[in-house]
């Protein structure tokens, strides 16, 4: 006679090992931010080969470095809504396409301000899927124990990378084919889509909330390859099905409501910090008395540097078991190095205050995706996620803006430094409020046998 095992499906993920598949599928996602971090920090290169042909003012060169957050406001808004009904796999893929196709558009069509900007705005829905979708994939994917980290090497690795690879363009190849060459590189997101549709499965998680379960005994046994025969014929233990609530409205529900709140405070106010100093580091450094080539690579810097922090911030979060104190600090800690630019300028104190605040200010921004992430259940992580980064892009468009403003303003970018530093201190502190995050409580709901 066959025996029956019962298999909880959220037990199984949270406390695997590490396989090969968890792997490739953590490569998988690193390629594909790697591209929405190379494409976000592309206009910041832009705007030195634009600026003066195309006779922008301050205001309008912020706004054509903010265009493509104002498409990823909406991507990251809606995308929610799609993945959490028709699945991350389909949603991830259109993400990918769109994002694709007004990549390689961009060189053919954006040759002037008001293309550049349309353009943009149209490449940003697509981007505005990648990252926060990425995001939860990801955690939703990630063994509990090493969430932080795994998503860190699964995510922000990319990003970082993605950030990095537009400095190095920006720095090597602009200066012999122009500002359009970072555009064609950027279209290689083209061998990526036709891979990830052959080899990217659905979520897990999510496959349960669903209650596709040949589809999980599939997953799984490639997921975790030494209890194939137990999944085989396993009852699976899945999530109940979800409230008549919509994902939108569920993330105000008694007990989350000020949480979501806080952390789309504490998102706006960081990536107003991060997008405000990366989109106009270049240029400022360039006033501070630094060369070309340098000035391009305090970019570069802060990506690589961006990675470490978060990696450091995510390894202290899994000791610790929360990350609330640890995004605190480094935030604090980002905005103090921004406000050391205001008192000092030579070329050693630009390395390190520049390197400092990647390493801190948008190092604890990936942290606190994964935050968010583990802050929902699975019947609305998606849409949490996608809110969460869709508010956090309010705070990105202003802040190139106004850091833009408030040069034209004072003259120099001191006044600028000082608020971009006083929003990272706000947002720790934000974040500071918060009780300890109740991790993944909602994925343990219900029995379904098969």
């Amino acid at each position: 006679m066959n025996q029956q095992t019962d298999v909880d499906v959220a037990h199984e993920l949270s406390e695997a090992k590490l396989g090969r598949l968890h792997k490739w599928l953590g490569v998988m996602m690193a390629s594909l931010t790697l591209f929405d971090g190379y494409d976000t920090f592309n206009p910041a290169y832009v705007i030195h080969f634009v600026a003066g042909p195309w006779g922008l003012s301050p205001q309008q060169s912020g706004l054509l470095i903010s265009s493509g957050l104002v498409g990823f406001l909406v991507g990251a808004a809606l995308h929610g809504l799609v993945a959490d009904r028709l699945g991350r796999r389909v949603t991830l893929l259109g993400g990918l396409w769109i994002t694709s196709i007004f990549t390689a558009l961009t060189p053919l069509m954006g040759q002037s301000f008001g293309s550049f900007c349309a353009i943009r705005v149209l490449t940003g829905i697509g981007l505005g899927v990648l990252l926060p979708l990425a995001t939860t994939y990801i955690n939703e994917l990630a063994p509990r124990r090493t969430a932080n980290k795994f998503s860190l090497w699964g995510v922000a690795l990319g990003w970082a990378l993605g950030g990095t690879l537009a400095g190095v363009v920006g720095v090597y190849l602009t200066p012999i084919f122009g500002w359009p060459v970072l555009y064609w590189i950027g279209s290689a997101s083209f061998v990526l889509t036709i891979v990830l549709h052959k080899y990217l499965p659905e979520s897990v998680r999510f496959l349960a909330l669903k209650g596709r379960t040949e589809e999980i005994r599939d997953v799984l046994s490639r997921l975790i390859p030494e209890r194939a025969d137990v999944y085989r014929n396993a009852r699976l233990i899945l999530p109940a099905a979800p409230t008549t609530q919509t994902p939108l409205a569920a993330l105000f529900r008694p007990g989350l409501r000020r949480k979501t709140f806080t952390i789309w405070a504490a998102a706006f106010l960081s990536l107003f910090a991060i997008f405000g100093l990366t989109g106009w580091i270049p240029t400022v450094m360039m006033r501070r008395g630094e060369t070309f080539a340098a000035s391009f690579g305090f970019g570069a810097l802060m990506q690589v540097m961006s990675f470490l922090g978060g990696l450091t911030c995510a390894h202290i979060a899994d000791k610790r078991a929360s990350s609330r104190g640890v995004l605190a600090a480094w935030w604090l800690m980002g905005g103090f190095a921004v406000t050391i630019l205001v008192l000092l300028n030579s070329h050693a104190v630009n390395v390190i205050c520049v390197a400092l605040a990647g390493f801190f200010v948008i190092g604890a921004q990936f942290v606190l995706n994964n935050f968010t992430a583990s802050s929902y259940g699975t019947a609305e992580r998606a849409t949490g996620v996608g809110m969460m980064l869709s508010v956090g892009r309010v705070g990105a468009i202003l802040g190139p803006f106004v850091a833009g403003a408030l040069q034209s303003a004072s003259g120099d970018p001191t006044l600028m430094f000082v608020v971009i530093a006083g929003a990272s201190a706000v947002a720790g502190a934000a974040i500071f409020s918060l009780g300890r995050a109740d991790l993944g409580k909602h994925d343990l709901r219900g029995v379904l046998a098969h």
